[in-house]
């Protein structure tokens, strides 16, 4: 019988805002740690300097600990040479990888530094072993899946490819897919592919559906997920091959990052041993009091709408201690719920009044510090406060009561965050030779990094025994006196030939020169390459330049979403005509439709495929029309077949003249810019990428959120998944109404996952003959909830200006009559200082 191969413990890999927790995920027992600089990364508002990573990759390898840098960020074109420097930068100053998102920049930095590792990361949406592949012929090493991914699709997804896969398992969940997101960019000129997220998702919505407000009871924050929580996963998920397991957390305080990383720690450390998870009901509690919207393993156990988003609150709760019963003048009675058994409520705790059922999401919420606990006969607990801290008319019987402070938990977190010496220590081998007559030999490696290892030996022969000899006894309580160093002795093998005998004060001096000597050799570990980036980048940006050809006639593209859309753009004979439906089976006979027309057809692929769901790609190849790629594990597995023009759209986030030359090297004709750029960046994309390869929206409804979570299945149905919910998508009209009273229409795609759309169109007027001068020839009108008499209206206001026969400003003015939402720049507006290129430190 083949023996299986040991299972390999995967990474624990922690966040990092600033030095606090960087000390305190150290101190827990992370393996890695991954944490941003002042810029490239998607986490704006914390990080370290570039003059502070010497010290930072010091630190971590002293005490045995990887330093993964953020660079996840999409990089604007005037951006390339500096972040060029700041990747040679990093590398030099000894990082020991580089967590990536922008496609051009991998390979950039792979030419910069041929020997340094490359990890993808969430942000590029990589959700299937196709899109893993594409990343590793890109030159990844490492690939963090989406979020989104179940741990059977993980598992399909490790059993298809070679390459170390790393998951989230513990923090917070965005609602849209990681990469995805544009809401921050279309409603506050602030990417989140470029770090600066506004976090709309957690703001309150209406649901109208069929243009009805559905009452939703407490149910108000629609996009609002709970935090992952998968520590009881851990046993499967090791078993399964994962590389590393990532907590989430760069914005958080260090005790939340000590006391994660603990717990994981120790829960991987059991897994791998074999040994059954020993965490207790306390310690669960603690994960959930220091930072939790409500836990849980959500899509880690597959798909469930019902439990992902619960809508009552979108910010830290802690722990839920009970509901309110009675509310006195000075003091609230209430029963009490299972956590507080675990870890009763006591003055000092900090509380919050959830009284999501009758308040409205934009009123405060009451909370304050309890003064006095009184436990009741009958099993309820009154509580007092401070004077004026809580208004009792604010509190209603039925409120939930959370504990969202307990101050308990900071003498928890302490070892770690205030250690008198290092809580976690690197567990040492040592195999020593002695001999009458002969140097003492000590060899002292270093358990999990088997790299790191240091021979030391005694400068004189040691002599024969006048009494006792050497054991492995007494040579163990010797060298395990490591004191405040990051070490600690596990074990000891001993080879004695005779009966030979070495003094204490030696043996302490070669422990000390061992101990130096590993320090050493942890923190001056070789340099690797790196080429000038200067010479690079312009080589890189000579061959990304392309040639302009003759420019033809301005085309004019129409994306259509329903039956009655296609009808009207029929009638209008545009120079291609994209499907995007939710309904697979009605795509081919429009698509003959349109062919019978004689208009050039196009269908719009999605922008996520999960494991088991290759058959989309396989149907869509089958339609033998041309395609708008919307994902790179589409990408990799059509340019392995013969297929029709290839057109990659906005999701695949161009950003710069290095991405577009990629994409187009792996087959597409055309692309469409990410949404992250604003209407000069378009143009001058144009300008060096070729503008006769560029398709730019000049119409839309940016596509803020795209979610695997369902608001159909959650709020129109009691079913968990497409399986079960009734399929409401098909016979329901659903918008999310936002505090502002704008309206944002959802649609479902063939994978069933949801796309919320900016309520007013976007359009490009102002920016239009910009994009003609630089030579854009191809426009895409997109339609989400337009009838088909505003199809018509728009496409005509669109070809009488292309055609000359309007000017831009009366182009704006009819769309702005037309739009049934009103018109935005949105994502296309042009701040006037955005060239600006910031400092690096």
């Amino acid at each position: 019988m083949r023996q299986q191969p040991p299972v390999r413990k995967p990474e624990v890999m922690s966040p990092a805002g600033y030095w606090p927790q960087l000390r305190a995920a150290i101190e827990a027992g992370a393996d890695s740690v991954y944490f941003g600089l002042k810029h490239f990364s998607a986490r704006a508002k914390v990080g370290f300097t570039l003059t502070e990573l010497p010290s930072v990759m010091r630190e971590l390898h002293t005490r045995g600990v990887r330093g993964y840098i953020t660079f996840n960020t999409l990089v604007f074109e005037h951006e390339i040479a500096g972040a060029a420097d700041a990747i040679a930068a990093i590398v030099d100053a000894g990082a020991d990888a580089l967590i990536m998102q922008d496609y051009g920049m991998v390979r950039l930095a792979r030419q910069i530094a041929p020997g340094m590792e490359l990890h993808a990361s969430t942000q590029m949406s990589i959700t299937d072993a196709a899109g893993v592949r594409q990343a590793q012929e890109l030159g990844v090493q490492r690939v963090t899946l989406a979020r989104e991914l179940a741990l059977t699709e993980v598992r399909s997804i490790i059993e298809q490819t070679s390459c170390d896969l790393e998951i989230f398992v513990h923090g917070a969940l965005c609602v849209a897919y990681s990469g995805q997101c544009f809401s921050s960019e279309a409603w506050g000129g602030r990417s989140a592919n470029r770090g600066q997220c506004a976090q709309a998702c957690r703001l309150p919505y209406e649901m109208l559906v069929d243009g009805r407000l559905e009452p939703l009871a407490d149910a108000r924050y629609l996009l609002s997920p709970g935090d992952l929580y998968g520590l009881r996963q851990i046993p499967e998920i090791v078993s399964m091959g994962v590389s590393a397991l990532k907590i989430e957390g760069r914005y958080k305080d260090a005790d939340y990052v000590a006391l994660a990383t603990a717990s994981y720690r120790k829960a991987v450390d059991e897994a791998a041993a074999g040994r059954k998870l020993s965490i207790t009901p306390v310690e669960e509690l603690q994960l959930e009091q220091v930072y939790s919207r409500g836990s849980g393993p959500y899509f880690l156990t597959g798909t469930n709408h019902q439990t992902v988003v619960k809508g009552r609150a979108p910010r830290h709760r802690g722990v839920c201690i009970g509901k309110v019963t009675k509310v006195s003048p000075d003091s609230v009675t209430l029963q009490t719920a299972p956590a507080h058994k675990i870890a009763p409520v006591k003055p000092g705790d900090g509380l919050v009044f959830d009284a999501a059922a009758w308040r409205s999401p934009e009123e405060p919420e009451e909370g304050g510090r309890i003064f006095q606990s009184l436990p009741n006969l009958d099993g309820s607990l009154e509580l007092k406060f401070g004077n004026n801290a809580v208004r009792f008319t604010r509190i209603h019987p039925g409120d939930l009561v959370w504990r969202t402070h307990d101050p308990a938990l900071e003498r928890v977190a302490k070892p770690y965050l205030e250690p008198a010496a290092p809580a976690a220590r690197q567990p040492l081998h040592i195999r020593v030779t002695a001999a009458e007559g002969a140097p003492l030999v000590t060899e002292w490696h270093l358990i999990a990094h088997p790299e790191i290892t240091t021979t030391v030996i005694s400068p004189e022969s040691i002599e024969r025994a006048q009494n006792r000899g050497l054991t492995k006894k007494y040579l163990h309580d010797q060298f395990s006196r490591l004191g405040n160093t990051p070490y600690t002795l596990q074990s000891i093998d001993l080879t004695c030939t005779g009966t030979p005998f070495a003094a204490s004060s030696l043996l302490n001096r070669l422990r000390r020169e061992a101990v130096e000597q590993l320090q050493a050799q942890q923190v001056n570990r070789p340099r690797l390459e790196v080429n000038p980036p200067k010479p690079l980048v312009e080589a890189a940006l000579r061959q990304a330049i392309a040639e302009q050809p003759a420019s033809p006639e301005p085309q004019l593209h129409l994306l259509v979403r329903t039956p009655e859309q296609l009808e009207a753009a029929l009638e209008l004979a545009p120079a291609s005509i994209t499907l995007d439906y939710l309904d697979l089976y009605g795509l081919r006979p429009s698509v003959e439709k349109v062919k019978t027309a004689g208009i050039a057809v196009r269908v719009a692929s999605p922008r996520i495929l999960k494991p088991g769901e290759a058959r989309i790609t396989n149907f869509l190849l089958s339609l033998e029309c041309p395609l708008v790629v919307r994902s790179t594990g589409i990408l990799h597995e059509l340019k392995q077949q013969a297929h029709a023009d290839l057109i990659g759209d906005f999701s695949l986030n161009t950003a710069n003249s290095l991405t577009a030359s990629a994409y187009f090297e792996l087959g597409l004709s055309r692309l469409t810019p990410t949404h992250d750029l604003n209407a000069d960046q378009v143009a001058r994309l144009a300008r060096t990428a070729g503008a006769a390869r560029i398709e730019v929206i000049a119409y839309q409804h940016l596509p803020v959120f795209h979610t695997e979570h369902c608001v159909f299945c959650r709020f129109l149905s009691t079913g968990t998944t497409y399986k079960d919910c009734g399929r409401p998508c098909e016979t329901h009209t659903v918008a999310l109404k936002d505090p502002s009273g704008r309206a944002h229409p959802v649609m479902a795609d063939v994978g069933c996952r949801n796309t919320v759309f900016g309520a007013e169109a976007q359009e490009a007027s102002s920016f239009i003959d910009q994009w003609q001068e630089a030579g854009i020839r191809h426009f895409r009108l997109e339609f989400v909830h337009e009838s088909a008499a505003q199809v018509r209206e728009v496409t005509q206001a669109f070809q009488s200006y292309l055609k000359g026969e309007s000017t831009a400003l009366q182009l704006a003015a009819e769309l702005k009559r037309i739009a049934p939402q009103g018109v935005t720049q949105g994502s296309l507006f042009v701040p006037p200082d955005y060239l600006t290129l910031p400092i690096l430190q």
